[in-house]
């Protein structure tokens, strides 16, 4: 273009004779197509071809363009290193953003300094400014620009007619034009120099940002890659945890079941010496206290893995918290502490929650309080905001060090207080209070502490519904001798013959006829018999056969008889499972005697017999009553403190006549007993039988 303008321009000017004058424009055309080609030939493509083509596309394939995700042969794509991907020849014309970066070496500054380096030494090279020279190039091509419009101007003014008288005029008034002019493109090249370092440093600055954001932006999504991968471990390994948890609970339980059924059994046994019922009743505490730890870990457990499943059913609120009342202020009472139990505004009459759990979560708070509190008061506050209940429980106890407050809702978290006093515990029940209050729907928090007393607070949304109707079913039935109907036959199938021997231990002396099944199979070969059992009491793990696997082939078989699961694996008590498989209810072992006699009665409508009044200790029948008579005043002072809750009275009383009529050392000593755990219900039926005998 460069010469074909000159030539051009010279042939215009006449300089070429008029022939050539008057074909200029055609000069211009022949030129360039000439000169281009020859170019090319001369340089090797060097100023049409950008790069060499390196894109490693296959000849003739199809390639999909990045900018506008159409589909070209290979041969008119390029590998575009703005993009860093493939893109074809009509968005690589139009795309600007790039400032044709493929075009390595093809600026004029890039081609200066080349030169520069090229004439130049290479030290002295590398100080010459390149601002400077930008600005030279930029000046001297813009006064070669004005240089040749002017002399064009001039020429053709020249040979104008009329010209030669003003030719020394016309000269000065084109070089002072040409002088202010170049002042002016002196300026303004400066500017131009300028506007360009600042529109390239620009652009500089935003590629270094967007490269910091593509860096973050990548660092971000490996970040989250290695956060799936973390959080898919911990599930992993919380999965591995609940599996070891259950499998370590299911081994607990089974050896639990056999020392918790045998102790109930032998508590029944009347005639037991006094001495070993009182070990046989230490027993029973002991593995009643195991029996809470594995539950607690299993909670623990169940709440972590999403399996605790709450259970709703409309409940009495002030009925309900009255029987709390009675439950914690014996215990309170006991370490001669003060406990007050108050409530604020209107409270519901009968509200939809889970009885057990709210119960669990108020009894462990009450407890704390009490364990670490030694002089004082324990105190109870409800606060009934429509249906939002807040519980407070405050004591006057050592309160909660600074360093514990946040680590003692963690699982297995003892506070240094707790440590220090040599109290016993697992670290889980102010853990599992807190998810079971989140699962309810609610929050468990530590509102303050201090030396001199702790509050925490339990807040819980529980809808307030109608009332019912109906009596509730009480949890432990009364104690029977037995029941009145046909005698009842049970098919117990379990693969462990101490297990069956147990369950024959509980429901022999009721009156049921059992047979016994020490597998899946037997069972079916039972069922297939003339022997048509009442209900079925079924274990789940098992070697041939299943627990889940015989229920199915017994209603397969079109059996209809109830069937009762009892099982030391609690993880499978899910009622989709069970009404999926056909079950009826589920007994978890150890087996509690109450809880198997309600759901006998619940799955087959027994109606018991009636016996001595019942003995409920930790939710067992146990035996009955045995009938004291104090001598003396000391009855009816018994009586007095008795009514009133007085426990260390009673004990005063009970030491008293200890000492003053010896033979009754044994009723005293059954008495005391009984104050010892508390059961004041049990004391008073006692001393008021014997009062009336």
């Amino acid at each position: 273009m460069l010469l074909a303008a000159v030539m051009s321009i010279v042939a215009h000017a006449g300089l070429m004779g008029t022939t050539a004058q008057a074909l200029a424009p055609l000069i211009a055309l022949v030129v360039s197509l000439v000169t281009s080609p020859l170019i090319a030939w001369l340089t090797c493509g060097r100023y049409y071809i950008a790069r060499p083509n390196d894109s490693g596309f296959r000849p003739g394939a199809a390639v999909r363009c990045s900018v506008c995700d159409n589909v070209f042969e290979s041969e008119d794509m390029s590998h575009c290193p703005a993009y860093d991907a493939p893109i074809c020849s009509l968005c690589c014309s139009l795309e600007s953003r790039c400032h044709d970066r493929c075009k390595t070496g093809s600026r004029a500054a890039e081609q200066a300094e080349e030169m520069l380096t090229i004439l130049l030494p290479r030290a002295i090279a590398h100080k010459v400014n390149v601002r400077v020279a930008h600005y030279f190039v930029v000046f001297f091509s813009l006064t070669l620009l004005l240089f040749t419009v002017m002399g064009v101007v001039y020429l053709q003014e020249a040979a104008a007619p009329g010209a030669d008288m003003l030719g020394p005029f016309l000269e000065t008034a084109f070089f002072k034009v040409f002088a202010v002019l170049l002042l002016i493109i002196a300026v303004c090249s400066w500017w131009v120099v300028l506007s360009s370092e600042s529109r390239r440093m620009a652009q500089d600055e935003s590629n270094r940002q967007n490269l910091l954001l593509t860096q973050e932006i990548e660092a971000h999504r490996r970040t989250d890659v290695a956060l799936q991968e973390a959080k898919e471990l911990a599930e992993a390994a919380n999965l591995a945890k609940t599996r070891y948890v259950a499998g370590m609970t299911h081994e607990l339980r089974t050896p639990l079941n056999s020392i918790l059924g045998y102790s109930q059994i032998l508590l029944k046994n009347e005639p037991l010496a006094p001495t070993a019922k009182d070990g046989v009743r230490t027993i029973h505490r002991s593995a009643e206290h195991m029996l809470a730890l594995v539950d607690g870990l299993l909670d623990l457990a169940r709440i972590e893995a999403g399996r605790l499943r709450l259970d709703q059913a409309p409940l009495a609120l002030p009925v309900f918290m009255d029987e709390l009342d009675a439950m914690v202020r014996p215990q309170i009472e006991s370490k001669g502490l003060e406990f007050a139990y108050t409530h604020s505004g209107p409270m519901p009459a009968w509200v939809l929650a889970d009885a057990k759990y709210l119960r669990q979560i108020l009894i462990n708070l009450l407890s704390n309080a009490a364990r670490f509190t030694d002089v004082g008061r324990v105190s109870l506050h409800v606060d009934c905001r429509h249906e939002v209940l807040i519980f407070d429980v405050e004591d006057t106890g050592v309160g909660v060090a600074p360093q514990d407050v946040q680590r003692i809702f963690s699982p297995f978290e003892r506070g240094a207080t707790g440590r220090q006093r040599a109290e016993g515990g697992t670290g889980l029940g102010l853990t599992i209070s807190a998810l079971l209050a989140s699962l309810m729907g609610g929050e468990l928090a530590l509102v303050r502490t201090s030396k001199s007393g702790s509050l925490f607070r339990v807040r819980l949304y529980l809808r307030e519904m109608a009332d019912p109707g109906g009596q509730r079913q009480a949890d432990v039935p009364v104690r029977a001798a037995g029941y009145l109907s046909p005698r009842r036959c049970l098919l117990v199938v379990d693969d462990q013959p101490v297990q069956r021997q147990m369950l024959a231990g509980m429901l022999v002396p009721m009156g049921f006829e059992l047979i016994e099944a020490a597998s899946g199979t037997e069972c079916m070969e039972i069922l297939a018999t003339s022997s048509k059992p009442d209900a079925v009491l079924l274990d789940i793990n098992m070697d041939d056969m299943d627990g889940w696997e015989t229920t199915r082939r017994i209603r397969e078989a079109g059996h209809a008889m109830p069937i009762i699961l009892v099982s030391a694996s609690v993880f499978e008590n899910q009622q989709p499972l069970m009404r999926a498989a056909g079950c009826q209810a589920f007994v978890g072992k150890p087996v509690i005697e109450a809880e198997l006699m309600q759901t006998l009665q619940k799955c087959l409508g027994l109606e018991w017999l009636a016996a001595e009044p019942p003995r409920i200790t930790n939710g067992v029948v146990l035996a009955a009553y045995e009938r004291v008579k104090l001598p003396g005043d000391f009855h009816e002072r018994a009586l007095r403190e008795l009514r009133i809750g007085h426990v260390n009275g009673l004990a005063r009383i009970l030491e008293d006549v200890r000492h003053r009529h010896p033979e009754l050392a044994a009723d005293c000593e059954r008495l005391g007993r009984l104050l010892g755990r508390f059961d004041l219900s049990g004391l008073g039926r006692a001393l008021a039988e014997a009062e009336h005998e």
